[in-house]
């Protein structure tokens, strides 16, 4: 079993971060692109929006102020057991929906997708609760670590399998008030 080395708290964010990957600016201008997109879909609808905690929160609170069609914002939450990377880890909910989605179009908001096991697992939960629809929207896109055949709807971008932090993603619970997406030097995260 691997264990996570204990991170210190450095002087600096600065002093964690190998490069800047997406910029805030590029960020702000992706984020209304994909609010109109998703918007002209849902065009005399509304909708449910369910933001997967606690990644996507800075995401979806962005994301819901460029969508003009009426929606309902709504959280899940959830953990892994057997290591955040294992796909054969047992995934439960630990923040469920507060309203009933019986019939209604649901937006599912995640930041990151890589192995895909907990977003399908979070997917196939809302599918019991017969929605009219369900859309998967992410921030980010790992392909390259997938092991759930899983094709998100809306896309901010697709990245290479490097570990990022910043505008809500984090590594220990740190770094998720970065407003722009960096890469987390190596160093700290591997023994």
């Amino acid at each position: 079993m691997t264990t996570t080395p204990s991170f210190e708290l450095p002087e600096s964010y600065a002093d964690c971060i190998s490069e800047e990957l997406i910029g805030e600016d590029e960020i702000a201008r992706t984020v209304s692109r994909m609010g109109e997109e998703i918007s002209r879909d849902y065009a005399d609808e509304g909708l449910v929006a369910v933001s997967v905690l606690k990644g996507s929160t800075v995401f979806a609170a962005d994301l819901i102020r460029r969508i003009t069609v009426p929606l309902q914002l709504e959280f899940m939450g959830e953990s892994k057991y057997g290591g955040s990377d294992s796909p054969t880890g047992v995934v439960r909910i630990t923040k469920d929906l507060d309203i009933p989605i019986e019939g209604r179009d649901i937006l599912l908001i995640e930041c990151l997708i890589d192995t895909g096991f907990s977003l399908n697992y979070l997917y196939r939960n809302l599918q019991l609760r017969e929605p009219k629809s369900i859309r998967i929207c992410t921030f980010l896109d790992k392909p390259a670590r997938r092991i759930i055949s899983l094709k998100p709807d809306y896309v901010g971008y697709e990245i290479p399998d490097r570990f990022v932090v910043g505008y809500g993603l984090d590594y220990q619970n740190h770094f998720r008030n970065l407003p722009f997406i960096a890469v987390l030097k190596p160093e700290l995260y591997k023994e």
